[in-house]
């Protein structure tokens, strides 16, 4: 069903590789709608089925990091409160983090999933083994994409591309 938007048969061959999810935030977790209240905070609205992914995906050992531009009170405690570990904000440059998090965690990036939306992902993505995006990514980060998943950002997305990888390896259901 997820692979009629593969972009090539490597894709297949990546999958039981991964061991690591680096995401970026708007755009992928997020339908990059904010909502700004009358005291200036901006708010997002966050998919629950990625939640139970991800928190299942880091139960399951995998190594999960989040790198964004964007900030915010709510956006770091969603984050916390899902056991992610490695959480990098107001992030202008996103390749310097990447490395940053590789050689902390010892990871190759070529066991890393990176999904991402739009330009500020793009020299980030190319260096990681499996580069997607959601449908509705700017068309440049749609040309490197390995995986272009069915569902748009904010939208499930991300339990797309973690639902893959953890039923490849044996690790997804009940």
């Amino acid at each position: 069903m997820y692979l009629c938007r593969m972009k090539n048969q490597h894709f297949l061959k990546k999958l039981p590789l991964i061991s690591t999810f680096v995401f970026d935030v708007d755009g992928v977790f997020t339908d990059n709608s904010l909502i700004a209240t009358e005291t200036g905070d901006l708010l997002r609205i966050f998919n629950a089925k990625d939640g139970f992914a991800l928190k299942t995906a880091i139960e399951k050992g995998y190594e999960v990091c989040i790198i964004t531009g964007g900030t915010s009170a709510a956006v770091h405690r969603r984050f916390e409160l899902l056991g992610v570990k490695h959480n990098h904000y107001r992030v202008s440059n996103k390749v310097a983090v990447l490395n940053e998090f590789l050689a902390a965690t010892g990871t190759d990036p070529e066991h890393v999933l990176y999904m991402g939306d739009d330009l500020p992902d793009y020299h980030a993505m190319l260096q990681c083994g499996l580069k997607c995006c959601p449908n509705d990514a700017v068309p440049e980060i749609q040309e490197i994409a390995d995986y272009i998943c069915i569902q748009q950002g904010g939208k499930a997305c991300v339990r797309e591309v973690i639902e893959m990888v953890l039923k490849v390896q044996g690790k997804w259901g009940v």
